[in-house]
């Protein structure tokens, strides 16, 4: 306890109380990231038996199998038996118990002799094989059905994501997101870097009703401008005889929806960023695109990759623009929207959803822990220099 109050005093409670929060948030989202990986190389039998956690050790089953048939019998003195093993050739697990009653599935432990009454006893081991022997001559055509409960090792596979790639045809989509993504944070970026360094550096009228006006687009909601956006894109496409619904199009409302923030955060930082460094280059006969390539956008790298994550991870996780700029069919169909139609048709089959989720989260992933060293940083400068 000395140790430990030593150790609060030198780090301060303020610091502490951050870290225990970072670490907390780091466990609450890795938690079902963990136990989404984990589920997602499971076989599906071993999914609805236990939870993701147990993954590495063994679980348990109950299954009913059924003994040889009665033609099986031989006669050993004055008893007869029929002997076999209730695992089918090369299948792994181990019994633990066993029952010939439903009501009781583990009535008898794995090498007991159950006493079936009449003369009659059973024996199961613990690899499978049995001995059920009677004092009469068992009759009819049917083996004896046993309950058994058996342990399984753990068993993990990737057939699970061969299903979703090939048979669930998410391979197409997730081509679909990435043909969407990639264009829709970089056209912003490009754009609203221009537009941050005039309204940063360069002197024209109305430059602070710009600067107002992008601020307030910000807390527009964008559902508000789906309806009038889809019926503008349907008048052009009416009139110049081309589908609405095109990679182009979904690009241009993207690009629409993110560039008031790209603005707002790029116009920050460039705007921080040390004014005799500018004035010095326009001193040496730098014009303001030369300033903006070879100075503004190398320093701005910071900024452009915060946006470029926050740009990437909601174009990646959308699906309302999606449907509605791209459509719901087969070929347009993004990965969001694949994964949400799985919820309908695979409702109950947690080791192809699971793997369809974690599909989707990887990509995102990448680029955060590729970009997150820049993410703080760009946000900092952003939020506290300005001009």
């Amino acid at each position: 306890m000395t140790a430990l109050a030593t150790r609060i005093r030198r780090v301060g409670l303020p610091r502490l109380f951050v870290h225990l929060s970072v670490l907390l948030i780091v466990i609450i989202w890795l938690v079902p990231t963990l136990g989404i990986l984990v589920t997602s190389i499971r076989d599906r039998d071993q999914i609805t038996t236990s939870g993701w956690w147990t993954a590495f050790s063994s679980s348990a089953q109950t299954a009913a199998v059924r003994l040889a048939e009665p033609s099986a019998q031989r006669q050993e003195g004055a008893s007869y038996v029929i002997t076999g093993n209730v695992f089918e050739e090369g299948a792994p697990g181990t019994v633990r118990a066993f029952g010939v009653r439903v009501q009781e599935p583990a009535a008898f432990e794995a090498g007991e002799t159950a006493d079936l009454g009449d003369g009659e006893t059973l024996t199961v081991n613990g690899d499978g094989s049995y001995v059920h022997s009677s004092t009469a001559r068992f009759e009819g055509s049917r083996g004896q059905r046993v309950y058994l409960t058996v342990a399984t090792p753990p068993e993990f596979t990737m057939e699970n994501y061969q299903t979703v790639v090939n048979a669930e045809g998410l391979g197409q989509s997730f081509i679909n997101s990435l043909t969407v993504t990639i264009p829709a944070t970089v056209i912003p970026i490009l754009i609203a870097a221009f537009a941050a360094y005039a309204l940063s550096w360069m002197e024209f009228p109305g430059r602070t009703i710009i600067i107002a006006t992008v601020i307030g687009l910000i807390v527009v909601p964008l559902q508000m401008s789906l309806i009038p956006l889809l019926r503008l894109y349907n008048e052009i496409s009416i009139l110049f005889g081309v589908p609405s619904k095109t990679y182009a199009g979904i690009w241009l409302a993207h690009t629409a929806f993110g560039m008031p923030l790209a603005i707002y955060l790029l116009r920050n930082y460039i705007a921080g960023l040390p004014k005799e460094i500018i004035e010095s280059a326009r001193v040496d006969g730098a014009s303001d695109f030369e300033i903006f390539m070879k100075i503004v956008l190398p320093l701005s790298f910071p900024a452009l990759a915060s946006f470029a994550i926050f740009q990437f991870l909601w174009v990646w996780n959308d699906l309302l623009v999606a449907i509605v700029f791209l459509g719901a069919s087969r070929d347009q169909l993004v990965l969001t929207g694949a994964l949400n139609a799985l919820l309908g048709s695979r409702g109950g089959n947690w080791e192809i959803l699971t793997a369809s989720a974690f599909i989707t989260i990887i990509v995102p992933l990448l680029v955060f822990f590729a970009l997150q060293r820049y993410l703080v940083r760009g946000l900092l400068a952003g939020s506290v220099k300005g001009g």
